[in-house]
């Protein structure tokens, strides 16, 4: 992932509301959920939710497709992990964590007197 891209991104995620839609598409897995479980969900008006959606769609991290009438939205995994790589990818020198592993800053050495 380019750093433009992570830029773009962690905008659209900088919303309280757009996060809990990003999250609960995660939630709701690959095969997503229409807008209007999603509006009644996290009770917010259809017009507010499309311009999140919109926010979100630009920046690469759900996709929408059409079903009947519904709208169903679903998170961009691929786009996700992008994100988390880029976000983690100089962690602890380069080595790469399991998920319960916790990356903790380097310790200064003690400076030795003369």
């Amino acid at each position: 992932m380019e750093k433009t891209d992570a830029l773009a991104a962690l905008a659209a995620l900088a919303q309280d509301n757009r996060l809990d839609v990003f999250r609960l598409l995660v939630q709701a897995g690959p095969e997503g959920m229409p807008a209007g479980a999603i509006a009644s969900s996290l009770d917010l008006p259809p017009n507010t939710l499309s311009f999140h959606f919109d926010r979100l769609r630009m920046a690469g991290l759900v996709t929408v497709r059409r079903e009947g009438r519904s709208m169903i939205y679903a998170a961009r995994f691929e786009r996700m992990n992008a994100l988390l790589g880029f976000l983690s990818e100089n962690c602890c020198g380069g080595v790469l964590l399991r998920p319960d592993a916790q990356c903790k800053p380097a310790r200064r050495r003690a400076r030795v007197s003369a």
